[in-house]
C-alpha cells in the first residue's frame, strides 16, 4: 500500500471562476488514492516587502505552513505576457523568505500550464520552472503538461471535456509515481 502524500496545489489565477481552478479541481477529483490535493490560496498575500516580515502578516504565516507542511507541490498556471502572474510570483516569493527557511525546498513539484490560447502557456511553465530550481523543487520533467485551448475543457455546465480527461488523467497519474518515487528515494 502506497503512502498517502498531501500536495499543495497553487493556483495562478485568482478568479473563482478560473479555468486553471478549474482544472486543479479536475486533476483533484482524477488524483490517485496516494494524493490528497489541497489548493492552498495565494490571493490574500500582501505582496512581499522584508520591512513588514520583521513581524510578518498573518497570511504570511498561514501561507508558509500550508507549503511547508505539504509533502508535494503542484502549480497550474496561465500565462500573463509569457511568464507567471503577478500573484503567483509573489507566492513564491512569499513562501522562500526569510532567506535560508523557504517552505518550498526539497518538496518534488509539477507545472501545468492552462491557456485559451494554442501554446498552452509555455512560455510561463519554463519560466516558472526557472525560480523553481534556485527553490531547490525538484520538478517532474515529463510529461511536460501545456493545456492549449483550454477554453473548451469544459463546458458551461463546468464538467469537463472527455477530450481532455485522459490527457489530465495521464499527467496526475504520471505526477503521483513521481512524487512516490522522489519521497522513497
Amino acid at each position: 500500500m502506497s503512502n498517502v502524500y498531501t500536495i499543495a496545489v497553487v493556483v495562478g489565477s485568482l478568479r473563482k471562476e478560473s479555468i486553471n481552478r478549474k482544472v486543479a479541481l479536475a486533476l483533484a477529483d482524477l488524483a490517485p488514492a496516494n494524493l490528497k490535493l489541497n489548493i492552498v490560496e495565494i490571493g490574500d498575500l500582501p505582496l512581499y516587502n522584508e520591512d513588514i516580515d520583521v513581524s510578518p502578516p498573518a497570511a504570511y504565516s498561514t501561507f508558509r505552513e500550508q507549503v511547508a507542511s505539504s509533502d508535494a507541490l503542484l502549480f497550474v498556471t496561465p500565462e500573463y505576457n509569457r511568464s507567471v502572474p503577478a500573484p503567483l510570483k509573489n507566492a513564491i516569493d512569499v513562501g522562500s523568505r526569510p532567506y535560508g527557511k523557504s517552505a518550498w525546498g526539497g518538496k518534488p513539484g509539477a507545472i501545468i500550464s492552462v491557456s485559451p490560447g494554442a501554446i498552452g502557456g509555455f512560455g510561463a511553465n519554463h519560466h516558472l520552472r526557472q525560480s523553481l530550481v534556485f527553490l531547490d523543487v525538484p520538478c517532474m520533467q515529463q510529461p511536460e503538461a501545456y493545456l492549449g485551448g483550454a477554453g473548451s475543457a469544459f463546458d458551461e455546465a463546468g464538467k469537463l471535456s472527455e477530450s481532455v480527461k485522459p490527457f489530465l488523467q495521464n499527467f496526475i497519474n504520471a505526477y503521483a509515481k513521481w512524487v512516490e518515487q522522489y519521497k522513497k528515494a
